[in-house]
């Protein structure tokens, strides 16, 4: 029996809707020895060492029991962190899982779920699986959101904030002239990249009751493979996210992501040294890469947008990949002449810059 005919046979047993899904694509996680990997933004620095004590502390006989349904002791430690109440936390797998549980809780409505077209590309994953009608809202000529284009009906609105694939972000100023004039739709604001910016909505909580603030453990804070995510938002948004929650994995943190989590917001001063490395790594990269010939959008994440003047994206990419370096290229017409480039060491960043420099030199 062919592979094709095990794959039509397999497929009969497929719902309607798994037939028409077309599924997120994570980046590559290839074993490469010798591999510089710059495509998954995720932390070059190593966790805290407070926070793998925690996790072996962890690793103990108590496994074989089920770990606290509610993350009680994590949800008060982010609360405390964050300036809220324990009821206007929420905690779940991954920031990805987070997400789910808000399209399923609050985006599903009558009137489309409004989201730039260049942003996270989970939200249309969601959209087709959850089936929530949407409108993609194109980004300005500088790739910035135009909070007047979203003068339009809608069952709520979400984007990114800095936003991905570009990292540049939306000020407060923007967010809140938003939620006022949309104040009977929920406004998320995903800030999965929000600790290397400047400012978060959080601070907006106490005053819209439509603002939810999506944020994940696996950037800022080097716990990629934890799967730690968290929402913030007034006490009646909370509730709709728990009740979706434990119709379906009330379960939903294991004891060593516990700890681990909980940990990590006890050692903020190396949280805050790992930013500044990374934030000032980043400035110098676009430096670096601008005296070669890149353009390079206002970046406030741990990644930047970069375009090169004269050298297509897509020769970079396998250029770079033949060199042991490996970045995202994304299909998007309007940025396929971009690559998008994680923050990663000081080393890393400049051998980036040294393969690039010789083939900018090579070919002029």
């Amino acid at each position: 029996m062919s592979l094709t005919t095990i794959t039509v046979k397999m497929s009969q047993f497929w719902s309607k809707l798994v037939h028409e899904l077309v599924p997120y694509t994570p980046g590559e996680q290839p074993q490469i020895d010798g591999l510089i990997k710059l495509n998954t933004n995720e932390n070059p620095y190593g966790p805290s060492p407070k926070v793998l004590a925690a996790i072996a502390a962890a690793n103990s006989d108590t496994l074989r029991k089920y770990p606290d349904p509610n993350a009680s002791h994590l949800k008060q430690a982010l609360a405390a962190d964050s300036g809220l109440d324990i009821n206007q936390v929420f905690v779940g797998n991954s920031s990805d899982e987070v997400l789910a549980h808000v399209f399923k809780g609050l985006l599903k409505q009558d009137a489309p779920l409004l989201f730039p077209d260049l942003t996270y590309s989970f939200y249309p994953v969601y959209c087709k699986l959850f089936e929530i009608d949407s409108v993609q809202v194109p980004l300005d000529e500088n790739f910035e959101i135009d909070i007047d284009a979203y003068d339009q009906e809608c069952g709520g609105i979400i984007f990114a904030n800095p936003n991905a694939p570009t990292g540049i972000a939306l000020p407060l100023s923007k967010i809140r002239l938003l939620a006022r004039r949309h104040p009977n739709r929920v406004l998320v604001i995903d800030e999965a990249y929000v600790d290397f910016a400047r400012e978060s909505a959080v601070s907006l909580i106490s005053e819209f009751d439509n603002i939810l603030v999506t944020q994940t453990f696996s950037k800022s804070r080097s716990l990629a493979g934890l799967r730690v995510g968290m929402a913030y938002g007034q006490a009646h948004l909370i509730e709709a996210l728990e009740r979706v929650k434990n119709s379906f994995h009330p379960y939903a943190l294991d004891s060593l992501a516990l700890a681990g989590a909980t940990a990590s917001l006890q050692d903020n001063n190396y949280f805050t040294q790992c930013i500044e490395r990374i934030n000032q790594t980043r400035a110098k990269t676009i430096s670096s890469l601008e005296a070669i010939g890149f353009n390079v959008l206002p970046s406030q994440a741990n990644f930047i947008l970069a375009r090169h003047q004269t050298q297509a994206a897509s020769e970079l990419f396998t250029f770079l990949r033949s060199n042991k370096i490996i970045v995202r290229h994304f299909a998007h017409p309007r940025i396929n002449n971009f690559l998008r480039i994680s923050i990663g060491s000081d080393d890393e960043m400049q051998k980036l810059v040294d393969v690039l420099s010789e083939r900018c030199r090579s070919t002029s």
